[in-house]
């Protein structure tokens, strides 16, 4: 057996890396604590080489100046009395009163001690202890001459005592004390980071586990879920494209089931209208004559012209018809749409005007484009009992624009919204017999959509129409400057 198939499962979870086992809230509260962490270590690294290098120079300077002021004072006092009497060193028993934890020495010329601090300290009873200064160093203590009339009389050594760095017990002290304080100040900060790292992480996984219920409740059928973010954070907008996605998939599929529906019900009258013939032919019940095979073949003409509709539509919407990209001179075009319609629509008792503007241009397919113009007029012909049809070409707001306008039966604001959708007729029962299918109209709209246009429609109930196509105007000079960044 191969060692693979011993292996127990459970066993992968210890090969990942521990982050990757934990939650998004959990990582980021982590993220935000090591932050946290990283930045306060760094600061009592800092803080620790200005106390190294910069507090011990302080302190220094400090017992510098105590040494200096001393020494002055001395001399002063020397240079009235010419000796190193008890009252001339009394500055000195001064300074070691008020700086607790310093020791002081004054010497003679001649190296003479005439006054040790520690040695006054130590008396017992009287037997004096040897002296405790330290042996002269740079850093341990200070030192400055006694200087009367330019002469060096002696000397004032200031050391603190049990420190090798002029560090007093306060001095230490208060650097302890900061140590501790940037310490907590480290631990409430790594709280605070961690707080609000797991609330901002809550904050951003709240919204998008609401999308993730969505689209499981998406998956489990329920087509009406929806995110319902609001606001304009990155999130939020995503959210909103999110509920604008599942918007679209619910249309498409309530779309996707009308159009069964109906392409069934368009279907299914013309096939049983021919079932129905060829029936009652065989039974004998119809002659086999011109009378009712034209009944048949009408019907069969009617189910090629709904599937071969259904096909142009489907091919549009699926983008597998390829779009030609020509600069197109609309007027020409469509004038020439209008002379092959004209007897068309005198047939039908109507006249049919046309007006354009020159020079008005778009870069597209000039086939598709009279093909959406050729369905607006046939459908104007179509509800049009009596009056005219006026085809124009014109600009904009920057696009070009086909209007078909009819004196037909008219449309209601209600009806315009709906004008596009696949065997939708405003007068049913008359669309059959004129033939109509009800699918023209969203031939036009697809087409104008791969133009990257819109399409516009207004209406008046028993007054007419007017179906307007919006497609971009060509600029040759903005074309000239695409082309030459692309080359």
């Amino acid at each position: 057996m191969s060692e693979q198939a011993v292996r127990p499962e459970g066993l992968g979870l210890f090969r990942r890396p521990l982050l990757s086992r934990l939650s998004y809230t959990a990582r980021t509260t982590l993220s935000f604590a090591l932050i946290a962490a990283m930045t306060a270590l760094i600061a009592i690294g800092v803080v620790s080489f200005v106390w190294e290098q910069y507090f011990q120079m302080y302190t220094r300077d400090n017992m510098q100046a105590v040494a200096d002021t001393t020494a002055e004072l001395i001399a002063e006092r020397y240079a009235e009395s010419g000796a190193f009497t008890e009252q001339v060193v009394a500055p000195a028993d001064y300074a070691v009163t008020v700086y607790q934890g310093i020791g002081v020495q004054v010497a003679a010329a001649d190296g003479t001690v005439v006054y040790d601090s520690t040695v006054a300290k130590a008396l017992v009873g009287n037997v004096e202890i040897p002296s405790l200064a330290p042996n002269q160093g740079k850093t341990n203590t200070a030192r400055a001459a006694v200087v009367v009339d330019t002469r060096a009389v002696g000397s004032v050594r200031v050391w603190v005592e049990g420190s090798d760095t002029l560090l007093r017990n306060a001095d230490e002290e208060f650097r302890e004390r900061s140590y501790q304080a940037m310490v907590w100040a480290t631990v409430i900060a790594v709280i605070l980071a961690s707080l609000i790292g797991y609330l901002f992480a809550r904050s951003l996984v709240r919204p998008i586990r609401r999308m993730t219920d969505t689209a499981a409740s998406m998956a489990q059928g329920d087509l009406s879920a929806r995110t319902g973010l609001s606001g304009q954070d990155e999130v939020s907008k995503l959210g909103q494209t999110f509920d604008a996605m599942a918007e679209s998939v619910e249309r498409d599929r309530r779309l996707e089931r009308r159009l069964t529906t109906d392409v069934a019900h368009e279907l299914r009258t013309p096939l049983m209208a021919i079932q129905s013939t060829v029936e009652a032919m065989v039974d004998g019940v119809y002659p086999t004559d011109e009378e009712h095979l034209g009944t048949v073949s009408s019907e069969v003409q009617r189910l090629s012209r709904l599937v071969d509709s259904l096909l142009k539509l489907s091919r549009l919407e699926n983008r597998s018809t390829p779009l030609k990209e020509e600069v197109v001179d609309v007027g020409s075009l469509i004038k020439a749409i209008v002379t092959m319609h004209d007897s068309y629509v005198r047939d039908a008792g109507l006249t049919l005007s046309y007006r354009a503007e020159p020079g008005v241009c778009v870069l597209g397919d000039p086939d598709m484009i009279r093909q959406a113009t050729a369905n607006l007029i046939s459908n104007a012909v179509r509800y049009t009992p009596e009056g005219g049809i006026t085809v124009r070409v014109g600009r904009e707001d920057g696009m070009a624009t086909i209007a078909v306008s009819d004196t037909g039966v008219g449309l209601t604001s209600d009806e315009a919204q709906r004008v596009f959708d696949r065997f939708w007729r405003a007068d049913a029962h008359r669309s059959r017999e004129s033939g109509g299918l009800g699918i023209g109209l969203s031939v036009v709209r697809e087409i104008i959509d791969r133009h990257h246009g819109r399409v516009g429609v207004e209406g008046e109930p028993g007054v007419g129409a007017t179906f307007t196509l919006y497609l971009p105007l060509y600029d040759e000079r903005a074309a000239q400057k695409a082309a030459r960044k692309r080359s």
